[in-house]
């Protein structure tokens, strides 16, 4: 299968496009590198896939050194033009898209980068399918959609019209535009809200790696709403097993749907919504005392008020994917944890304290 991963250079869009070529699909990674965060991160998980930094040009395919059915493409997904050479090239038999401008809190700070990328780069990437005979579209929705919901724990049939930040408000519009897209062209597409992915080769803006960099560098670490908080931490090795299972088996129309009492998680498009988590919300505090254990150091800690934008808890009901891919995440919370901070003192090179 030849598959578009959007985002490879991308915390989950790296791990997913190694999976897929470990097992001997074909991939085309595509990113735009931007400045969000430490681009030497973003360089450092393309070169595990063979891409090499000094080769990649604006546009141009960049061939891998260690598969060779990997080739990256530096593109912004939105440059129409670029995207739409791309897809007329390539043509796909899968998208999966991952790409995106992330972050609940930087969206209050630059909120043009969001349209541009998360609705005007969906769009996209949307026009691509429909004109290059692509039916087989996934994509990355979030948590945040549930907004001011407190119905814990969240389910796809819940309402998600209250959004409390711009970055929520775009992934929801992904949903929307995607069922329009499968209503008219008949795209198979399938949205994933994923709930709090954390693991090796993680963001640096989210709580694992923000509380990681400060305990082992003697920082007091942020804790909001004075810790009163929760989130479904799920670990990056079970995010990719779901969204592979995705892939393999795309949305289909549901032929009991009833438009006199619509579902929002199916239709009568090939259309379908799941959430994508562990299923089991962990304490802030604990997630906290199950870093410094690994860590083997106790943390600073400046409590806080909570953040604009911020929601105190996620829990995700995962029945759809259970019900429809028998998926359930196998992964223990503390061992976990301690991949993501063997892979931290190893990739900026801190020694363990004896």
């Amino acid at each position: 299968m030849k598959v578009l991963v959007t985002g490879t250079a991308g915390f989950i869009g790296y791990h997913l496009a190694k999976q897929l070529l470990e097992r001997g699909d074909e991939v085309v990674g595509l990113d735009n590198i931007n400045n969000y965060y430490d681009v030497n991160l973003k360089y450092g998980r393309l070169q595990r896939l063979g891409i090499d930094k000094k080769l990649i040009v604006e546009n141009k395919y960049t061939h891998s050194s260690s598969y060779p059915k990997h080739r990256f493409i530096r593109l912004d997904l939105a440059d129409r033009e670029g995207m739409e050479r791309l897809f007329k090239e390539e043509k796909f038999d899968a998208v999966m898209h991952l790409a995106a401008q992330a972050g609940v809190r930087y969206s209050l700070e630059n909120p043009h980068a969001y349209i541009d990328s998360n609705v005007v780069g969906f769009m996209n990437i949307l026009e691509g399918c429909r004109h290059h005979g692509v039916k087989n579209l996934a994509y990355a929705s979030s948590s945040s959609v549930y907004g001011l919901n407190k119905s814990q724990p969240f389910k796809t049939s819940d309402t998600t019209e209250h959004p409390v930040s711009l970055y929520a408000a775009t992934k929801k519009s992904n949903e929307m535009m995607a069922h329009t897209y499968s209503h008219l062209y008949g795209i198979q597409t399938t949205g994933l809200r994923f709930f709090t992915v954390y693991g090796p080769w993680g963001r640096p803006d989210m709580a694992p790696m923000l509380f990681t960099d400060a305990i082992l560098n003697d920082r007091a670490i942020k804790v909001f709403n004075f810790g009163k908080m929760s989130r479904d931490f799920t670990y990056i090795d079970d995010i990719v097993d779901g969204i592979i299972k995705v892939i393999d088996d795309p949305a289909k129309s549901n032929d009991e749907w009833d438009a006199q009492d619509p579902e929002i998680q199916s239709s009568s498009a090939p259309y379908r919504l799941y959430n994508i988590g562990n299923n089991a919300p962990v304490a802030l505090m604990k997630f906290i005392e199950t870093i410094e254990d690994a860590i083997g150091k106790e943390a600073e800690k400046e409590m806080l008020p909570i953040q604009p934008g911020d929601v105190v808890s996620t829990y995700a009901d995962t029945s759809g994917l259970i019900d429809d891919f028998d998926y359930k995440p196998n992964t223990e919370l503390r061992l976990g944890v301690n991949e993501f901070v063997k892979w931290y003192r190893d990739f900026y090179k801190i020694e363990k304290e004896i």
